[in-house]
């Protein structure tokens, strides 16, 4: 299955050497989620696990904002007026976006300027790396609005990142972490200028389009499935793993490139 050709509705895509760039694209109201993008969204990272022309992902928005989380009046009316089982539908809707992203192979590089809120707080978190500008502000503000902060996978993943003390301030204030605060913490890899951000993450995610693919999708494969493992369980699943990489052709292309002394070019099979 190839995407160079992929044209959805609800935000952009641009797919350049292996790398797709997805971007919200509702600047006039910080690109808010809508009950339709959530739907494109998820079904988009579900489809990424078969897209063989597509290595790597960088996830941003337009207009100098990250994400506002979900639309005040296309989601957070209509929820009110919903009945339990068409609030339990959209919840797991928005899980199943996250669960996508962290099921697909490919790595997802985050490029985080200006507002980073609610859902958009946690399609960051729920991202492999992530890219941060000073100016950026990333708050789970569910608490804000009269819900609990254990949303889209929030109490499982966001102390693994940051802490557990940390997460649980943060889930339970609702306040905003600013740039700084989120690189000292590690919610950021790279603390970078906003003029300087896409570029950045998008050459970050090149290199790793460049690199071993099938081997950087175990690697997020194991990551994942290491959270509910113990040590002895992890060493044999890792155990097994590394074999079936030493069966790759990358991994061959690696040690004639040694042998020669020149820099192996990986193909990702």
């Amino acid at each position: 299955m190839e995407l160079a050709h992929f044209k959805p509705q609800h935000y952009l895509w641009q797919l350049s050497s292996g790398v797709a760039t997805v971007t919200l694209n509702r600047a006039d109201k910080k690109n808010p989620l809508t009950f339709e993008s959530y739907a494109e969204l998820r079904d988009l990272f579900r489809n990424l696990v078969y897209a063989s022309d597509v290595k790597a992902v960088v996830f941003t928005g337009t207009g100098g904002n990250f994400c506002s989380g979900g639309d005040v009046h296309e989601i957070i009316g209509p929820l009110v007026a919903k009945d339990m089982k068409g609030l339990l539908e959209f919840t797991r809707m928005t899980g199943d976006l996250i669960r996508a992203m962290r099921s697909c192979p490919q790595p997802i590089v985050a490029a985080i300027d200006g507002i980073c809120v609610g859902a958009g707080a946690a399609i960051a978190m729920a991202s492999d790396i992530r890219f941060g500008t000073p100016e950026s502000k990333v708050a789970f503000l569910f608490n804000k609005v009269g819900l609990a902060g254990c949303d889209m996978g929030a109490c499982s993943m966001l102390p693994r990142i940051v802490g557990q003390g940390r997460a649980a301030e943060l889930l339970f204030t609702g306040r905003f972490m600013l740039g700084a605060e989120a690189h000292l913490w590690g919610f950021y890899s790279v603390l970078c200028e906003s003029s300087e951000l896409l570029g950045a993450a998008q050459k970050f995610a090149a290199e790793l389009a460049a690199g071993p693919t099938f081997a950087n999708g175990m690697t997020k494969t194991m990551l994942n499935q290491e959270w509910n493992m113990g040590i002895n369980e992890a060493i044999e699943a890792e155990a097994q793993a590394q074999a079936l990489c030493m069966q790759t052709a990358d991994f061959r292309r690696a040690y004639e490139a040694f042998v020669a002394k020149s820099k192996p070019v990986f193909e990702g099979d």
